[in-house]
């Protein structure tokens, strides 16, 4: 039985596209859908619009996902920088519950307040979030959301356009900013994988002193003569990749034996203070915690997601859906076709290229960048 499909189209004419890949997901289906994600990528955002409208009209899928992006992926292909529609579509098991919402921001006296996610439900799964980078304050949201949805895993990626022309729809209902996604519930087996695409050079090393996000020791020395010093000892090829951006890893478990690639969260190494001898990175930190340098390149985004797929034990997956980052694809392998061609085991692969990526590293939900975030379905039960 076929439970979960995906299509792609290209054209001048998206509104054609999206049609067709609409059809080419749901059409191997043995049945109603679902759920319909559908991205779009194209340079006019009314024309994305138009597309997205047709995507929503022609489909009888139960609920309809998706935003505008700079690439998009399905049929065991990506495609960037041009005209193109993906969907993916899938069934989920009886009694499966998926829940539609839309996220507005409001300002209170003092902070934002984010309104629109459902309450939350024992039996949640996971929920997948797709926003507009410009006017949705996701960093915040999904960093404090195990505050707020303890448990709930989230996964999806940040729509693509420049500032005013990103789209973002779920089912009859079409969005310029804020944030929409869904959450699934009730017998469905899945899953999330973060690929975050970086391999730690160096030694380990605790924050001996820090304030928020900056770091002002390492292992007992200032922090920039702690990193000067580790730069300076590695070889020509990793020296050469530091140089072009260098990582920080905070360690997921303190109390792990080893600390090795995958263990870490990665965030970027954001400033130095030369007269302080402080590094600032793109996350807050404290005292205690252990940290590694990173760098990233093609060959350890490759094998960090290889070993990803290699050790999962979901079982059998029918369908997946893939957030991956606009910096990978050409960009990192000189192929669009990466993740979703690493993925071939997972059956029916559908996604786009974000301007940022959602998803869970030990056990918190956060937002990455250059990383492939993905969401399996497992075949358990009566899926």
């Amino acid at each position: 039985m076929t439970r979960f499909g995906d299509g792609l189209a290209q054209g001048l004419d998206l509104t054609s596209a999206a049609e067709e890949a609409v059809r080419r997901a749901t059409g191997t289906l043995d049945g109603r859908a679902d759920l319909l994600c559908v991205f779009v990528s194209g340079e006019d955002p009314e024309e994305v619009e138009r597309a997205a409208r047709q995507a929503m009209a022609c489909s009888d899928a139960r609920t309809v996902l998706g935003c505008s992006a700079s690439g998009v992926i399905a049929d065991g292909r990506g495609v960037e920088q041009t005209g193109a529609v993906s969907a993916w579509a899938g069934m989920l098991p009886e009694g499966a519950r998926i829940e539609p919402f839309q996220l507005e921001t409001l300002r209170g006296d003092d902070r934002l307040i984010v309104v629109g996610m459902p309450d939350p439900r024992p039996d949640d799964v996971v929920g997948v979030l797709l926003a507009d980078p410009y006017s949705f304050p996701v960093d915040a949201f999904v960093e404090r959301s195990d505050e707020v949805l303890p448990g709930l895993p989230l996964v999806g990626g940040l729509a693509g356009g420049a500032k005013g022309e990103t789209r973002l729809f779920i089912d009859d209902k079409l969005f310029t900013e804020g944030a929409v996604g869904v959450v699934i519930g009730g017998p469905v087996e899945a899953t999330t994988l973060v690929s975050q695409g970086a391999r730690p050079v160096g030694p380990l090393m605790t924050i001996t002193s820090a304030e928020q996000n900056v770091l002002y020791e390492l292992a007992g020395s200032p922090a920039l003569e702690k990193l000067e010093q580790i730069v300076l000892a590695l070889p020509d090829d990793e020296r050469e990749l530091a140089a072009q951006g260098l990582l920080i890893g905070v360690a997921m478990d303190e109390y792990a034996d080893e600390h090795e690639q995958g263990d870490f969260l990665v965030r970027g190494v954001v400033g130095v203070d030369t007269d302080t001898g402080a590094l600032a990175i793109g996350d807050v930190v404290e005292t205690g915690q252990t940290v590694r340098f990173q760098v990233r390149d093609a060959g350890a985004a490759d094998s960090d997601l290889l070993d990803l797929v290699k050790g999962f034990d979901l079982g059998p997956v029918e369908g997946a859906l893939l957030f991956s980052c606009n910096g990978r694809g050409r960009a990192m392998f000189a192929t669009s076709d990466h993740d979703v061609r690493a993925l071939e085991q997972f059956g029916s692969v559908g996604g786009f290229f974000a301007d940022g990526e959602i998803g869970p590293v030990g056990g918190r939900n956060h937002v990455h960048g250059f990383t492939a975030s993905i969401l399996a379905f497992g075949k358990g039960g009566d899926v």
